[in-house]
């Protein structure tokens, strides 16, 4: 042990150059030194230089694919329901929005329920199951008879829609080295590649399986409107075998972040080791580093007085752990969020960002189908072909938007504030400059370039925040922040219940509240940029 000890002291006191110390020195300047259980700050900091001593290995690799089904998933299931809005209205007779807010309400419960949960049974249970569930409520509203049943399913699968990012951008960021933290920001090309895949298989199917659009509305029979229920059959059996590849193929072990948390650092050696096995590497980590991090939080270390020894900060003991298990429904992982005021100045802003954009986002994209649809009336190319042919095309352009995102969070002079606060700003700033269309081609310009900024934004927004929170609240965090986007979301549906959509009123809202939260992005007090993840 006393070997193990000195050679872990060796690295950390070694002056120069070597990666393991520029983590623990940046670690350092992501949060206050009091921000943090100074305990969990100093066990977190070993396993973050055991990670980056394995490096980006296989392991990794497969859980950015795996980790990806679920911004696939975040992504394409807003769209659905904006892309069989049509269709099923002109079946069931009834007002369209209800079915987004029926999304929306399922949405906000998930990130909620899966977000905090994570932090309390851990992340494999939740990781795993999100999936099955959006696959299988979704199969099952496919079939629906009427109405309510569409709008309870699409409530029920958006459960497990809602706990895909808050759970997986935890999972990934806790099992990456501080060197590629960047790919959490790339993993958004699986987000552009959700509304892709949705909108290239809704092209065929809606097109060719679907009632015609009349002005007014006639009658629309179950036997010549199938398009929506095959496009959900589709969707839904994709996540069924998504969640087998995550499940049956894919093995994910338990973040050795969230066991270190929870008291459990035999765990969480056990886990780090087995990575490095899976890598064809070998970690230097001991049980004996982790416990003698508990030692420098001692008084009798400094002052050679064994008689005024106070136990560590945080209790690592069995009872300390199954205390903390106890109270973990309660507030426990939320006021750490805000235990100082530039902690709490940083939740606050996340939270306020999110909130905007969650009204701001599907304000506008859950109804994109119907304005381009009724625009390109206007434009004589309001056919069924020309509305998907164009959201294929807007579905394109976001997916290098995801790739220049990944790009621009490690520029020195933009970093992921500069990076967030640019792409939110253009991105209303596109939605006003597409109310000044006057053809089809400049519509479709005008959303192209929504397409491409907001997926930059989405892109550094999933990666800045879970960032911006430690480990052990993480789930939390992202559920609080996650929480605010859907509440918001829900009044989306609400506003297009009584607004006219044909006019450009809901564009000049969602443009404003895009650049509002533009603008408080630059107020954000941490800059992740090359630091460690605690």
């Amino acid at each position: 042990m006393a070997d193990d000890r000195a050679s872990h002291s060796e690295k950390h006191k070694d002056d120069g150059v070597t990666t393991e110390l520029i983590i623990q020195a940046d670690t350092e300047n992501v949060f206050e030194h009091d921000s943090l259980d100074p305990l969990y700050a100093a066990k977190a900091k070993i396993l973050n230089d055991a990670l980056q001593e394995i490096g980006m290995g296989k392991y990794q690799w497969y859980l950015f694919v795996v980790a990806g089904f679920g911004w696939l998933s975040d992504n394409l299931w807003p769209i659905v329901t904006g892309l069989i809005l049509t269709s099923v209205t002109n079946e069931f007779a009834f007002k369209g929005p209800f079915l987004k807010l029926g999304q929306n309400i399922g949405l906000l419960v998930g990130a909620v329920f899966w977000g905090v949960g994570s932090d309390v049974w851990g992340r494999k249970l939740s990781f795993n199951l999100t999936l099955l569930i959006t696959g299988v409520f979704a199969v099952a509203a496919g079939a629906s008879p009427d109405s309510i049943t569409l709008c309870s399913l699409a409530a029920v699968w958006s459960v497990g829609v809602g706990g895909n990012l808050p759970v997986d951008s935890a999972v990934f960021l806790e099992f990456i080295p501080a060197s590629h933290q960047y790919l959490l920001t790339v993993l958004s090309i699986w987000w552009a590649l959700g509304q892709l895949l949705g909108s290239l298989v809704a092209w065929p199917l809606l097109a060719n399986f679907s009632c015609p659009t009349t002005v007014p509305p006639s009658p629309c029979p179950r036997s010549e409107n199938q398009g929506w229920r095959y496009f959900l059959y589709a969707m839904g059996g994709l996540m069924l075998v998504l969640f087998v590849l995550r499940f049956f193929v894919f093995h994910l072990h338990e973040s050795p972040k969230y066991l270190m948390g929870r008291g459990l650092d035999e765990e969480a050696v056990e886990v780090v080791h087995k990575v490095a096995r899976y890598n064809g590497k070998s970690s230097s980590l001991t049980l004996d580093m982790l416990r003698d991090a508990e030692g420098q939080f001692s008084p009798s270390s400094g002052s050679g007085d064994p008689e005024k020894s106070q136990p560590p900060i945080m209790d690592a003991s069995a009872l300390g752990a199954a205390r903390r298990t106890l109270k973990s429904f309660g507030w426990d992982h939320v006021t750490p969020l805000f235990r100082t005021r530039k902690l709490a100045w940083s939740t606050s802003l996340l939270i306020i960002v999110w909130a905007l954009i969650g009204l701001a986002f599907p304000l506008y994209n859950s109804f994109v189908t119907y304005f381009l649809a009724t625009r390109g009336a206007d434009f004589g190319d309001g056919s069924t072909y020309i509305t998907y042919r164009n959201q294929v095309i807007l579905s394109v352009i976001g997916v290098p938007g995801a790739l220049l995102a990944g790009w621009t969070v490690e520029l020195t002079f933009l970093g992921r504030r500069g990076s967030l606060a640019i792409s939110t700003i253009l991105t209303g700033v596109f939605l006003f400059a597409s109310t000044t269309a006057r053809t089809s081609a400049a519509l479709l310009g005008w959303n192209c370039g929504y397409s491409f900024t907001s997926n930059v934004m989405y892109g550094v927004l999933y990666a800045l925040s879970p960032e911006l929170f430690p480990t052990k609240d993480r789930g939390t965090g992202n559920a609080l922040v996650a929480a605010a986007n859907r509440v918001f979301g829900i009044m989306a549906p609400i506003i297009a219940l009584y607004a006219n959509l044909t006019t450009s009123v809901p564009i000049y809202i969602s443009g404003a509240l895009f650049i509002v939260a533009g603008f408080i992005a630059v107020l954000l007090p941490f800059e992740p940029r090359g630091k460690a993840s605690l």
